[in-house]
């Protein structure tokens, strides 16, 4: 029996992904191999799920990459912020040779990396005011992510990042100890975010993807046709993962605009210069996760969007 647990709910797309990767899984080992599912993080947060995998506790799970990076820092360069302006250029590196080479990295750490997933793109919501320009961010009391690039990142900015426990975050707003927040659209409309914040701002100012990895104890147990089942089945369940989320985050923003939070686009260009605000905090990572990855991901990403 293959345990697989992630963080999420059955309904968010990732759930929907592991139900797709079971069923492939299932149909295509003819009921040799079977899939049990674990939602809603029943077996521990995202490290603690990762750190079974490493014992052989458990076989599957799909972490956001930020999770990781204490691991393997290289996979801190999906933290930049304004990294990618399209889920499609998102793709393209996951899928090519960045992606591959972070992948690589994983058995040493008796972890196998099966592809990447969607999380998806992050945007802010506040009490305080509409954010069009860099200079909104000043002043504003943010809760993120435990997340050294995302902080620093924040702080450039002018914001007051301040960290603390999602489970915590729809209190802190309610009672203005912080004045916002910063989550992709599906998980500020499921938690309701919209009764207790004025604005939604899409600024689009990272990529999170969700990385697909198996214990690397149980990967060697396997013949070389179950892995290959597995390694397909992921593969194609991302494909299915990938489209429902950008689907859901369509339909979420239809919903998020019926709840009366104003919301607003930001444009490319106020974009730009935000990134360019942060580009200090950006080259003293580079210098962390090594340059030549970082230069490599540059390249490949000017490549893309020719």
């Amino acid at each position: 029996m293959i345990k697989a647990g992630i963080g999420l709910n059955e309904d968010h797309p990732q759930g929907q992904g592991l139900l797709k990767f079971k069923e492939i899984v299932e149909q295509k080992s003819g009921g040799k191999l079977k899939v049990q599912t674990y939602f809603s993080a029943t077996l521990g947060d995202d490290l603690k799920m990762t750190e079974a995998l490493q014992g052989g506790t458990q076989e599957i799970t799909i972490p956001s990459t930020s999770p990781l990076v204490g691991m393997i820092k290289e996979f801190g360069i999906f933290d930049f912020p304004f990294l990618f302006n399209t889920p499609e250029e998102a793709d393209a590196i996951l899928d090519g040779p960045i992606g591959k080479k972070l992948l690589e990295k994983l058995p040493e750490h008796g972890l196998i990396g099966l592809g990447y997933w969607e999380n998806g793109f992050r945007h802010v919501t506040n009490s305080k005011h509409a954010i069009k320009t860099a200079d909104d961010f000043k002043g504003l009391k943010l809760r993120t992510m435990q997340n050294e690039v995302h902080i620093d990142a924040f702080k450039a900015l002018g914001a007051n990042p301040t960290p603390m426990p999602f489970s915590e975050v729809f209190t802190a707003l309610e009672s203005n100890t912080i004045d916002g927040q910063e989550n992709p659209l599906a998980t500020i409309k499921s938690n309701k975010f919209y009764e207790v914040q004025k604005y939604l701002s899409l600024t689009k100012h990272v990529y999170t993807p969700f990385v697909f990895l198996v214990s690397k104890k149980f990967w060697d147990q396997l013949s070389p046709e179950e892995q290959k089942i597995l390694q397909e089945a992921a593969i194609e369940a991302g494909k299915y993962q990938r489209q429902l989320s950008r689907e859901e985050d369509q339909k979420a923003l239809e919903e998020l605009k019926k709840t009366g939070i104003n919301i607003n686009e930001v444009s490319d260009q106020e974009r730009e210069k935000m990134a360019e605000i942060i580009k200090p905090v950006v080259e003293k990572y580079a210098k962390e996760f090594g340059e030549d990855l970082v230069n490599e991901l540059y390249s490949e990403l000017d490549k893309v969007r020719q």
